[in-house]
């Protein structure tokens, strides 16, 4: 059954208060029956990639962004089980290196763009620096070099212009772009850290600096609902999945992706008549040999 995905996807001319939407709802869906759909679903993924792959027309770009232990590893995974690998680009952005730094924030997300037939997913991406870069002024400040104090609101709406525009270029020399926030609650982000303290297998995944970042709480909601606001168009849109239930989150995901494969129209290559009867000619030399 195909998942309405409308209720999840953020317009551009709709502004969205991060509080009032349910982290937790699961679509009226069961999870037993989740993993059965899923397959269904990545079936589908895996024949639309080989047609974009085939077509060499358009490539698309799929952002992930969520807060710590928001699940964007996992769906990743997920996601990329029905892809053939050869097809996708995977970047995870950590913090930028010297060489980064000396050129503009995008710069190194230029570099990392999908080619044409090809997926690529951004684990992070040039949203930071519009999400921690502004729960943390003073790394913009560093960065660029300039008193913490000119790191004002005209700064962000700056900054916030030019992803706009860096978006809306790609769009029109072929990326298709897709964005999703996985959004946790935070009793979720609770129990997911707990999870990792207490189970060895997945101590490495924990930080104390999770805690840090996680007493600034409303910080982030507060970046990531004006970042959203302010960056989700019709050509780029915002996809705000709620994230407790992951397998839930990963059903979204993917049908998401499908239907956004399905709108770009992709088309398999067609012969002209010169390649066709170079393909017939092949055929008659591979008959005979065959005997």
């Amino acid at each position: 059954m195909t998942i309405d995905t409308k209720d999840f996807k953020v317009s551009g001319n709709k502004q969205i208060d991060l509080s009032k939407l349910d982290t937790s709802q699961n679509g009226g869906r069961e999870k037993d029956s989740s993993d059965e759909v899923l397959n269904e679903l990545k079936d589908e993924l895996f024949k639309l990639q080989e047609k974009l792959y085939a077509s060499d027309n358009k490539a698309l770009l799929i952002i992930f962004q969520a807060m710590d232990s928001g699940g964007k590893d996992s769906a990743i995974k997920y996601v990329m089980s029905g892809f053939n690998p050869q097809g996708v680009q995977v970047f995870s952005f950590k913090q930028p290196s010297q060489e980064e730094l000396d050129h503009d924030f995008l710069w190194r997300h230029y570099k990392a763009l999908p080619e044409r037939g090809r997926i690529g997913i951004h684990n992070r991406s040039h949203y930071e620096n519009v999400l921690i870069c502004k729960v943390h002024p003073e790394i913009s400040a560093a960065e660029r070099k300039v008193p913490l104090a000119s790191i004002d609101n005209e700064f962000w709406q700056r900054r916030y212009k030019s992803i706009r525009e860096f978006e809306d270029h790609l769009t029109h020399t072929g990326t298709v772009i897709v964005k999703f926030f996985l959004h946790i609650s935070k009793k979720e982000q609770l129990e997911r850290f707990l999870e990792r303290i207490d189970d060895p297998a997945k101590n490495w995944k924990f930080s104390a600096n999770d805690i840090k970042e996680r007493e600034k709480w409303n910080d982030y909601m507060q970046a990531y609902q004006d970042a959203i606001n302010e960056t989700s168009t019709d050509n780029a849109p915002w996809y705000i999945i709620p994230g407790d239930k992951k397998w839930f989150a990963r059903l979204v995901i993917c049908q998401v992706i499908i239907d956004t494969l399905k709108s770009m129209d992709i088309k398999l290559p067609e012969l002209d008549e010169e390649g066709k009867k170079a393909l017939a000619e092949s055929k008659a030399k591979l008959l005979e040999e065959k005997g």
